[in-house]
């Protein structure tokens, strides 16, 4: 610990670098917000790094110390999961842990930090009392996975229709910001306004699951492009009449009653859902085959039924010659999970795979029977820096009382804030008894 102008102590702040991969250019805090907490005294390690998007001289600018080294850290902020080698003994680490589901690939990070007696508290627990997430990337996630998800369209549709306007849009990370982004995009909606889709199927239909911070960021980067907004009970009538405007493209969001129905017949209830989700059963199966594109961005948990299955694929496949779906943008990306033919994860320099719903394999790009898959599982990290502005601008807050905050006797008497003490996983590496029930997933 360290003492502050007043001579009260404070917590030695670390912020790691990103090595996950060489797309994670985000950083959970960034140098205008760490001079402005270094006022308040708290004193801050930061971690080199060459491909971050914040250089390394703009933090030590704002008064941080950069070093290999934050073992005189108490506190370690990361973005995403810390190698296991990497774990220190005793120190309070926040990240997103990707455990809270129990999730196996995660369960050995789990273990050794429970081993090493660390504090874990991670970022997605974070919450208000209405269970609303403070800390998020879903906005950005959606935006950046809406531009890989037309970015692929152009790619499919240049294969099977040929030239088309979707296919200048380029993929996320080769624009400089969202800002360049959205102009090229409007662009494209220009060129729709005037000339419109071509040669392409009209009417082209773009659904979006769900309707929180991610369908939001998806629905504001398809909102360039001129389109109709549609309910989901008009999309029969609009397959029927083959209703066409100048433009050619309509929207239709689905809600989670659109999405499943109950099993024994009674009207939906969404609370009953909620609680109670094994007596409902996928019914989007009936609106599958009216999309061009699917755009998925609802939360998603092993027990909640699958909204799209590889059984509803293969029978829409068998059924019709040639399908109208072409794309499905998985943002949530659920590995089998709602969109059961995400069979992985991509990466944006490998961003689509084909699904053939007859055979069941997969094939990495754009060409051959079936559907093309986005499932690039770390979006965000397109958007650098508007991510990690967004998301900094709301862990700032939790600075002063983390720097303050004594680990060294019971959570209760850390003085932390409810919001920290609920998305506390591990305390001294002990399971809380909130989370408790992750011990089974880690036998």
């Amino acid at each position: 610990m360290e003492k502050n102008m007043t001579g009260s102590h404070m917590n030695c702040v670390g912020v790691r670098r990103e090595d996950k991969n060489k797309w994670e250019r985000r950083a959970p805090l960034v140098p205008g917000h760490i001079k402005e907490l270094k006022r308040d005294g708290v004193p801050f390690v930061v971690q080199p790094s060459p491909i971050r998007v914040f250089e390394d001289e703009e933090y030590r600018t704002a008064g941080a110390k950069i070093s290999e080294d934050l073992s005189d850290c108490a506190v370690i902020l990361a973005v995403k999961e810390i190698p296991l080698d990497l774990i220190r003994k005793n120190t309070v680490y926040l990240f997103f842990s990707h455990t809270i589901k129990g999730q196996p690939q995660n369960m050995p990070l789990l273990k050794k930090m429970m081993e090493m007696e660390t504090t874990l508290i991670d970022y997605e627990r974070i919450v208000d009392g209405k269970n609303s997430r403070l800390l998020f990337f879903g906005t950005q996630a959606g935006q950046a996975g809406m531009i890989e998800t037309l970015h692929a369209l152009g790619r499919r549709f240049r294969l099977t229709s040929g030239p088309n306007p979707f296919e200048t849009i380029r993929q996320t990370c080769s624009y400089e910001s969202l800002v360049e982004a959205r102009e090229q995009i409007e662009n494209v909606g220009r060129i729709i306004h005037r000339q419109g889709l071509g040669e392409l199927p009209t009417p082209l239909v773009v659904g979006f699951s769900g309707y929180g911070r991610v369908s939001s960021g998806a629905q504001e980067i398809f909102d360039l492009l001129p389109h109709e907004e549609i309910e989901p009970n008009d999309l029969h009538d609009l397959a029927e009449k083959r209703r066409q405007t100048d433009h050619g493209l309509f929207k239709v969001v689905f809600k989670e009653n659109h999405l499943v129905e109950p099993l024994s017949g009674r009207s939906f209830d969404l609370q009953d859902y909620y609680t109670r989700p094994e007596g409902y059963r996928s019914r989007f199966e009936h609106d599958l085959p009216f999309l061009t594109v699917l755009v998925n961005c609802i939360y998603w948990a092993p027990q909640y039924p699958r909204f799209v299955t590889k059984k509803a694929l293969q029978a829409l496949w068998r059924r019709e010659k040639k399908p109208k779906l072409q794309v499905i943008g998985d943002i949530s990306c659920d590995i089998n999970g709602s969109i059961e033919c995400t069979e992985k994860s991509t990466t944006p320099d490998s961003p689509t795979f084909v699904y053939d719903p007859q055979s069941g394999f997969i094939k990495d790009g754009v060409s051959g029977s079936g559907v093309v898959v986005m499932s690039i599982d770390n979006l965000p990290a397109l958007l650098p820096r508007e991510s990690s502005l967004f998301f900094s601008r709301s862990l700032k807050e939790f600075l002063p009382s983390l720097a303050r905050a004594d680990f060294s006797g019971r959570l209760e008497d850390c003085l932390l804030p409810e919001p920290l003490r609920r998305a506390t996983i591990l305390f001294r590496g002990r399971l809380t008894p909130e989370y408790a029930y992750l011990n089974r997933h880690l036998d």
